[in-house]
Parts: C-alpha cells; sequence; structure tokens
C-alpha cells in the first residue's frame, strides 16, 4: 500500500465525524460498551492506544462492535504494526514517523496517520506522498496558531491534531483550512468507564460530533 493510498484511505476516515476518540483502555470489560456508546454518540473512528496490556485484546472486541472503524495509536515499532493489524485495526496513528515504521505500514497494508510536528517533518512525509498527517503535541507544539501558519506554505498537507485538545479550545482547529479532524481523550474519560457510565459516554461523544 503506497503512501498516497494510505493517506486517501486516513482521509475517509477521519472525515466520519470531527473528533476521533484517543483511548486508553485498561479493562477489556470496558472494550465493548466504550466502543457501543462512541458509535451511538457519533464518533465511530476509534483509537486505541497501544499503552496497556490489553489494548490489543480491546482492539479486537471493539473491531466486532457495528459501525465502528477501529484503529490503533502509539505506533513505534514494525511489530507494533504486524499486531495491531493481526488484532483488526482497520488504520494505524503514530506520534512520528521512522522509514522502519513506514515500511511495515506498507507492507502489512495498514493506512497510517504518520505523526510530524515542524515543517522539515512535514515535507518529508509529504515528499513521500502522505498528504494527511497528525500533529502531535499539537498544543505543545504551537497549537491551531502554527497549523495554521503551516497551511500557507504547505496547503497540500491535511491534519489530524491531536495532545491538549479538549471541547473547549477543539473548534479553533476545527475551523482551520487543512484540519480534516480531531483526536481527544476527553469524550472516554477515564472515570466514566470505571463507574460504568456509558450514558455520560454518549453525551460526551455527541457533544464532540456537534462540533462540525
Amino acid at each position: 500500500m503506497t503512501p498516497a493510498e494510505q493517506s486517501r484511505l486516513a482521509a475517509e476516515i477521519c472525515g466520519l465525524a470531527p473528533v476521533v476518540p484517543v483511548l486508553v483502555i485498561d479493562d477489556i470489560a470496558h472494550a465493548r460498551p466504550l466502543a457501543q456508546a462512541l458509535v451511538q454518540g457519533g464518533l465511530p473512528a476509534l483509537e486505541v492506544t497501544l499503552r496497556t496490556p490489553c489494548a490489543l485484546d480491546a482492539i479486537r472486541v471493539m473491531a466486532e462492535v457495528e459501525g465502528g472503524v477501529v484503529g490503533a495509536g502509539t505506533l513505534l515499532t514494525p511489530a507494533d504494526v504486524k499486531a495491531a493489524k493481526a488484532a483488526g485495526a482497520t488504520f494505524g496513528v503514530s506520534p512520528g514517523a521512522t522509514q522502519r515504521l513506514l515500511d511495515a505500514c506498507a507492507e502489512y497494508e495498514l493506512p497510517l496517520l504518520p505523526g510530524a510536528v515542524t515543517a522539515s517533518e512535514v515535507m518529508a512525509l509529504l515528499e513521500m506522498g502522505y498528504t494527511v498527517q497528525k500533529f502531535f503535541p499539537a498544543e505543545q507544539s504551537g497549537g491551531a496558531a502554527f497549523l495554521k501558519s503551516l497551511g500557507a506554505p504547505i496547503p497540500q498537507v491535511s491534519f489530524c491534531p491531536t495532545g491538549g485538545i479538549s471541547l473547549k479550545n477543539a473548534r479553533d482547529y476545527l475551523g482551520l483550512k487543512n484540519i480534516l479532524c480531531v483526536g481527544g481523550s476527553w469524550v472516554a474519560p477515564k472515570d466514566g468507564m470505571l463507574a460504568g457510565d456509558w450514558a455520560a459516554i454518549v453525551t460526551l461523544a455527541a457533544e464532540a460530533r456537534a462540533l462540525r
């Protein structure tokens, strides 16, 4: 799968909703009801970060939820890519980009949102064919103002920024021409998952869906 093909598919996924939930799942029992609540609220694209021991199992469970499009975040190595694909991930997200990681995504045909945070990194990925990229960590790296300024000289690239984004500042990003969607964890708060308050998460997802 070429970088251009990956970016085309990534753009389609980013276009499903204004927010992609960034999920850290510690308890596999939360996976199915969480996915169901987020999809019900209007957020079908789900990024499960590979930061916990049950993350791959969570991807397997969430991939079975009707209407969900499940991806794997925090991809760092080719082994991560292989495992995510085998678990049922349909897209991948990485905080940065290395050649070995990009090669693995091409080999395993996993559409990738590669991370970039400087103009040079964005240009290097664009040169390879990646026209859809992750901007991380967004707030700590200049936020919406930086992305707006980046859009003038590099209008060919569209972004999904993540990192420090919440309901309060999401519209600052979504109003920019070069932003397809944002990633955020606020729609799946840990206390809500621990309490099993899935109705509250449906409400949070619906609020996020209404941002655009």
